[in-house]
């Protein structure tokens, strides 16, 4: 009897224990605490208009795809205007408001504008891409090699005023509108157009003109429609708003239009025939998820090429390979598959 005693009480015990843990199986989980990640401000000072500015155009699209794959980061788009007086000011306003992590822009200039700001504002951060200053603990900036991407559009032109395409002049002549000067323009696009042309043949002259400003498409088309006079046959347009002028009028005159920064065949199909881009999208994507993460390296300065696939020409549209010979286009995918691969680069100089 007492080892059936002993059994039962055994077997009472089992049966205790199973139920405990049963309950304690069965008992609500607590969820895991999550930390609540604080909250990320960017603003994007764009220092002109968005609006028919192919480069602020994708600085703008770039931040808001990396914005939107956070919960707790947000984004605020001011456009400075024309006035370049104002935009320190403009700047200091955002920095006192104390709500932005990061001021994002995109201009050689604003890296010395933002250096002001940054006085007042120590623990203001900055993110610079298209500029180059090196060694500003609150700023990292990012320049790309417009020497190469002038390049580009140099050769192409050079082919086209020596090319037999209907209006292509005897004469070896091509044109730059611009709307103003400042380094980036005076050291990097205009030598590196000027060696595309001269690569093709050395004997091409390159007539220059300079607008005043970003926005006068009437005084481009004056510009352009005098260096058609003169032989003009294919100009390189580097004008912001302004460079409607300089497309209507080569349209109207059944001569070419090379374009700049980013692929725009489609707002003059067979006038514009060459379009050196950026792929400012990107880049500004990838630097904005770095500082969202607390991964960007403020202090530094890049510099960006077409071997690392920022800087490139638009050889894939149907409406280049459809409105430049062939003879041409080959003469060209010579030259973009040696500076694709790094066979053919250029140095960018010091601004």
């Amino acid at each position: 009897m007492k080892k059936i005693v002993i059994l039962i009480l055994i077997a009472l015990v089992i049966i205790c224990l199973v139920a405990v843990g049963l309950i304690i199986g069965f008992r609500k989980k607590e969820p895991p605490v999550v930390e609540k990640a604080e909250p990320f401000g960017i603003a994007c000072f764009v220092p002109g208009v968005v609006a028919g500015s192919p480069l602020y155009e994708l600085l703008v699209e770039g931040a808001e795809k990396a914005v939107a794959e956070y919960g707790h980061a947000s984004l605020k788009v001011i456009e400075g205007g024309f006035n370049q007086a104002e935009w320190g000011e403009k700047i200091t306003s955002l920095a006192a408001t104390g709500e932005y992590d990061v001021i994002l822009t995109s201009n050689p200039a604003m890296p010395f504008v933002c250096m002001d700001v940054a006085k007042n504002f120590p623990n203001q951060k900055f993110l610079n891409v298209d500029a180059y200053l090196e060694g500003h603990p609150q700023m990292a900036t990012i320049l790309y090699n417009q020497v190469e991407q002038a390049y580009f559009v140099g050769y192409l032109g050079g082919l086209v005023t020596k090319s037999k395409m209907p209006g292509a002049n005897p004469g070896l002549k091509a044109g730059m509108v611009v709307a103003q000067e400042y380094p980036a323009l005076t050291k990097m696009m205009k030598p590196g157009y000027e060696q595309g042309l001269k690569a093709v043949d050395p004997g091409i002259t390159i007539d220059y003109r300079v607008i005043g400003n970003w926005y006068d498409a009437n005084k481009a088309a004056d510009l352009a429609n005098s260096m058609m006079d003169a032989g003009v046959d294919v100009i390189l347009t580097i004008a912001g708003g302004a460079n409607q002028g300089v497309i209507k009028a080569a349209q109207e005159r059944g001569k070419y239009v090379l374009f700049f920064d980013s692929n725009e065949y489609k707002i003059a199909p067979g006038t514009i025939v060459g379009c050196g881009i950026l792929d400012q999208g990107r880049l500004v994507y990838e630097k904005v998820k770095e500082a969202i993460e607390g991964k960007l390296a403020y202090g530094t300065a890049e510099i960006v090429s077409t071997k690392d696939g920022y800087v490139d020409f638009a050889d894939d549209d149907p409406l280049y390979t459809g409105n430049v010979p062939e003879d041409v286009r080959k003469k060209m995918d010579v030259v973009i598959k040696k500076m694709r691969s790094g066979e053919l680069t250029f140095e960018v100089p010091e601004l």
